[in-house]
């Protein structure tokens, strides 16, 4: 059995965007690693970095949910299923959750910020977030006409043009209502 009081940090990227997976990632640290940060006010080459040192001196677990299961069952049940996941993969820690909503999975602690000031969660949050735009990054080659690389399935100005001029692709969220296009 694991020691309680060591914590395993979750957090998500890809909640938001209208096309693309949900990654959800769990770290226990068991080294400390130095400059750790939120992954949205990282560099992409200091998250590149901080990735492989946290794959290297970690138990961690990613769960990657694609877009066809978040318009199937829907995105608080993605969430509440990756949860689980990691739970499952990770046992018999302390689990801490960014954001303040436990989705209904029990064992769970929830903190608002947590991705700012607790090392296991900002190391998840660049594990969630490095995987998840290495996957948009991929998407990009097999679908160059949208620029997946560049805004990662945000529903930026350049994304929405691209969605009116060529449709939706098979990696678009359809259960999401997108201004100026769902009426």
């Amino acid at each position: 059995m694991q020691d309680k009081q060591k914590i395993c940090g979750i957090d998500e990227a890809g909640r938001g965007p209208v096309a693309g997976p949900l990654v959800m990632a769990g770290v226990v640290l068991e080294h400390p690693i130095e400059n750790l940060a939120d992954s949205k006010k990282l560099f992409h080459k200091k998250r590149e970095y901080l990735f492989d040192k946290i794959t290297e001196s970690s138990k961690y677990h990613i769960v990657v949910i694609d877009s066809s299961q978040i318009d199937d069952i829907g995105i608080s049940a993605c969430l509440a299923n990756g949860l689980k996941d990691i739970i499952e993969n990770l046992r018999d820690f302390d689990y801490l959750f960014d954001g303040n909503c436990t989705f209904g999975v029990k064992n769970l602690r929830t903190m608002i910020k947590a991705d700012e000031t607790i090392d296991e969660v900002m190391a998840a949050s660049i594990l969630a977030k490095v995987t998840r735009d290495r996957i948009m990054e991929e998407y990009d080659r097999s679908y160059p006409l949208y620029g997946f690389k560049s805004h990662k399935g945000y529903g930026t100005k350049t994304h929405i043009e691209a969605i009116l001029k060529f449709g939706r692709c098979d990696i678009h969220r359809y259960s999401y209502k997108i201004k100026n296009i769902d009426y």
